[in-house]
Order: C-alpha cells, then sequence, then structure tokens
C-alpha cells in the first residue's frame, strides 16, 4: 500500500483537477543513476493496478512495480533547490543526489 501525505494529496487534488486527470501513475523502470527510477504521469487506473485513494488524490501502481513500491509514501515537497513529488522508499538501500534513483535492499534486486 502506498502512503499520500496531505501536502502530497493536496498537490496531486489540484494537478488533477488543472490537467482534467483522474489522478498519478508512478511506476518503477530500469535506469538512473542508482539502477531503478520512479516514473510518473497523469492517469487513471489500469485493469491490474494498485490504487490508493486518500483525501481525493488517487495514485495508481502498476502489478510490475507494486512490490517495489509496497510501503513507500508519496510526499509533495517545495524547498529553494526545486518542488516536486518524493518518493520515500523503504526498500531502497540507496538513493541518488536527484531522489528519482535508487537502488533496491539485496534481496530485492530481482526486478
Amino acid at each position: 500500500m502506498i502512503h499520500i501525505t496531505e501536502s502530497a494529496a493536496n498537490q496531486l487534488r489540484e494537478l488533477a483537477s488543472e490537467k482534467g486527470s483522474p489522478g498519478l501513475r508512478l511506476a518503477v523502470e530500469k535506469g538512473g543513476c542508482a539502477g531503478l527510477q520512479y516514473a510518473m504521469s497523469l492517469g487513471g487506473p489500469m485493469p491490474g493496478d494498485e490504487v490508493t485513494e486518500q483525501d481525493g488524490a488517487v495514485v495508481a501502481v502498476d502489478p510490475e512495480s507494486s512490490g517495489q513500491l509496497d510501503g513507500c509514501t508519496i510526499d509533495y515537497v517545495d524547498e529553494l533547490t526545486g518542488a516536486g513529488f518524493r518518493v520515500i522508499n523503504p526498500h531502497a538501500s540507496r538513493s541518488c543526489g536527484c531522489g528519482t534513483s535508487f537502488e533496491p535492499a539485496a534481496e530485492e534486486k530481482s526486478l
């Protein structure tokens, strides 16, 4: 299950309304400087997706990524260095500086 912070829920609702989208799609792909990277796009759930809704914000995760993202928290930060969604992933043994790439823990590297 994905957790959505209040800040992320507020931003997701606003973004979805502005773009006419039902929510955020989140996936894990091979790539990035740490081995795997997060892919985010606006869109609705597809068959088989794990869907989390909190305070009117919807996040859909494809079945292939759900194991890598189970227990993650989606946050939205607006800081001096930039603004955007951030994934806090308990399955990551390390993350790169950009925050969009991670290395899975040793027992989970079989993606």
